[in-house]
């Protein structure tokens, strides 16, 4: 008689943080979109809800990692920066595979990873296969940040600020706002020290990419790469004039904007930036920290699903 031995499937299990009021608030329903597809890949999901600004990184900093196979962002590119910010200040230095469930207004990483439908992205996490992608280190007055996509200065901060003061007009903040403050085209002195340049001069912005795409779908960095060890560097000067801006901004969508005079495009492991005030920026399209900074590229710092 033959005696037939059933092995235990042990299941993947992944840990799911969740910001359900990202973009559209459509978290949920994109969870249920999901949940079919992690279960006949025999994956198990414990989800974790955010309940305010910061909690993302405060539980990607002290979940218990080593009962999980993964770590999945369910939200945008604002959760995806606090919890690779979570991540890599772990006081235990653990790390996992992390995997991008789009549910945001802008999810720039898996616009060049092509996987901006949440379907495939899950179809991609129970794959299994991963990639190891960079980070950019910044260094500010006693502040440590990390970005996975764009470090933004001038210009690009004065939109983003202002777009907060008008959620009330929804996705059309972004496009009123880009226009109030063309028309207002606020210049700004800096320093601007790259591997081997040093720009003094009047700036527009300055717009430091790790990713091709920013937002929902601009081609800011045409020529970046997530895991060459490089921060491509989109410099536009002062000397551009309103009419000159509001004709090379649309060009950003199919990342032509470089080939413009006004435009400058460098890249480079490192670069410092410095301007005569205390300037906001705009990480990750996330308003946080302020000029002076310091950024480093750390070469295929995380482990993401792809």
């Amino acid at each position: 008689m033959v005696s037939v031995q059933l092995e235990e499937v042990i299941p993947i299990k992944f840990v799911v943080i969740a910001n359900l009021h990202s973009g559209k608030k459509e978290g949920r329903q994109v969870l249920d979109l999901v949940a079919p597809i992690f279960d006949s890949g025999n994956a198990e999901l414990s989800v974790m809800v955010t309940a305010f600004p910061g909690h993302a990184e405060e539980l990607a900093g002290s979940l218990d990692f080593s009962i999980y196979d993964g770590l999945l962002v369910l939200g945008g590119d604002g959760t995806f920066h606090e919890v690779v910010n979570g991540v890599l200040k772990r006081a235990d230095g653990k790390t996992l595979p992390i995997g991008l469930l789009p549910a945001g207004s802008g999810n720039s990483i898996l616009h060049d990873l092509s996987l901006t439908d949440p379907v495939g992205a899950a179809e991609a996490i129970v794959g299994g296969r991963t990639r190891f992608i960079d980070v950019a280190q910044i260094k500010g007055d006693l502040t440590l940040r990390y970005s996975i996509n764009l470090i933004g200065w001038g210009l690009v901060t004065d939109v983003g600020e202002r777009a907060e003061t008008l959620r009330w007009l929804g996705p059309r903040r972004y496009t009123v706002s880009s226009v109030i403050e063309i028309l207002r085209r606020k210049t700004r002195q800096a320093t601007l020290v790259l591997d081997e340049e040093t720009i003094v001069d009047d700036f527009t912005f300055v717009v430091a990419c790790n990713s091709i795409h920013i937002g929902k779908g601009m081609k800011m960095a045409p020529s970046a790469k997530l895991d060459d060890g490089l921060i491509d560097l989109v410099v536009v000067r002062g000397s551009i004039n309103r009419q000159r801006l509001f004709s090379v901004l649309p060009k950003l969508f199919d990342g032509s904007h470089i080939e413009e005079p006004e435009v400058a495009y460098y890249q480079v492991s490192s670069f410092s930036l410095s301007s005569e005030t205390k300037d906001n920026l705009n990480i990750d399209g996330e308003m946080v920290g302020s000029t002076p900074i310091d950024v480093e590229m750390l070469k295929q710092a995380i482990e993401i699903f792809v």
